[in-house]
């Protein structure tokens, strides 16, 4: 008997789960980047956009404005419900708002979607120069070459210095190369669950959830846009969300929530599943339809390659730059980016103390989980900058989009 496909009964998969040109904006806006953007492989990257939400009122010169960063498969919908134009509720909904840690009535919070994203910014489901998506032609791009666009979308903002930058995972690899590339322009930092460099570990397992994509004969060496429902890389990359969804949760959370039971109503002997099986086909599904595949191994050979130390001498000298208050902190059961990287990194930091722990049996998940734990990180971080006192202006029209 064949094994239970987890696609049965529900609608074909989308070819991209991607936002599409076209689809509800939601609460986005966008940024187009003028000049075409330089990378760091020497590319100019044309016609860049950037799809961003904000909250709160922005002060004269943004001496208010923070901005928050998403981690791989997350996006600029930080705060708000699912719904038109978003397939999914903000990603960390309490933290954002009147009186929260992201308190609106005092900060101008900025959430941009990741250049090489899938949710509204340039990426490889986007139209490239010729009108039809980038595909196999959407070049490689690194962590920092992600800062450079949201450097330009501070510059369209007319922000010149961020008050605080905050990210976990990606994003906080992101957070990290604001404050050592662009320390004059990151007036703090709040860095969540993300190491100083991608380890020979981390890079293997984002190694094995790129080659379950391009396996898919549905990838068609990256040109699969055009394919009709069904007939795109959704197997692969549904099983590259199998395996990081793994190292996303603790085995011991795993192991108390599933154990080796079977899921009810199947027989494993006999073609069915286990309930820890069930639910990892679960998140595979959820995700091929809300994310692009090619988007995933843009951001994920970006975390792969990261590494603030890479032609500056070694992490050590690159972390001196960062001169600024920094606050760093990792989860405690987490095995994909272990605590003690997150320990490393502070004590390199010149502007942080010791690493602070959140503690979580939710694996990696607990920065985004454990709202109580980061609100209060994400606070203590804030606690000291200067409130801007002076009458908010409205953001920035022109060259938005």
């Amino acid at each position: 008997m064949n094994r239970k496909d987890p696609h049965r009964a529900r609608p074909l998969p989308p070819t991209s789960g991607g936002r599409r040109e076209g689809d509800p904006p939601g609460r986005r806006r966008w940024a187009a980047i003028e000049d075409p953007l330089p990378l760091e492989s020497g590319i100019r990257l044309p016609g860049v956009r950037l799809a961003y939400e904000t909250w709160g009122q922005r002060a004269a010169g943004g001496s208010n404005a923070v901005l928050v960063l998403h981690a791989l498969t997350g996006d600029s919908h930080v705060a708000g419900p699912a719904g038109l134009g978003h397939p999914t509720p903000g990603w960390w909904d309490a933290l954002v708002g009147p009186g929260r840690a992201l308190d609106t009535d005092r900060w101008f919070v900025v959430a941009p979607n990741v250049l090489g994203g899938c949710q509204g910014s340039t990426g490889p489901s986007s139209p490239g120069p010729d009108g039809t998506p980038w595909g196999s032609l959407f070049p490689y791009l690194s962590v920092r070459d992600q800062v450079t666009a949201e450097a330009a979308l501070a510059d369209v903002l007319g922000i010149d210095r961020w008050a605080a930058v905050i990210g976990g995972s990606m994003g906080g690899m992101r957070a990290l190369e604001w404050a050592v590339s662009r320390p004059e322009r990151t007036g703090s930092l709040l860095v969540l669950a993300a190491p100083a460099a991608a380890s020979a570990d981390q890079i293997a397992w984002g190694s094995a959830q790129i080659g379950a994509i391009r396996s898919d004969p549905g990838w068609r060496g990256g040109d699969y846009h055009r394919a009709p429902p069904g007939e795109g890389p959704h197997r692969g990359l549904g099983q590259a969300r199998r395996i990081a969804h793994i190292t996303y949760r603790s085995a011991p959370e795993l192991d108390s929530r599933f154990g080796g039971e079977a899921q009810p109503g199947e027989e494993p002997a006999h073609g069915g599943r286990y309930r820890v099986e069930s639910y990892l086909d679960h998140h595979a599904d959820k995700l091929v339809r809300r994310f692009d595949a090619g988007s995933y191994v843009t951001l994920t050979e970006a975390m792969n390659g990261h590494d603030v130390g890479r032609g500056r001498g070694g992490i050590a000298r690159a972390l001196a730059r960062a001169e600024l208050p920094a606050l760093v902190a990792g989860v405690d059961s987490d095995r994909l980016y272990p605590l003690a990287q997150q320990e490393r990194l502070a004590a390199l930091l010149p502007g942080a103390d010791a690493a602070h722990t959140i503690a979580s049996p939710y694996g990696h998940d607990g920065f985004l989980i454990e709202t109580e734990q980061v609100g209060a990180l994400v606070r203590e971080s804030l606690a000291t900058l200067p409130l801007a006192r002076t009458a908010p202006v409205p953001t920035p029209t022109s060259p938005l989009t």
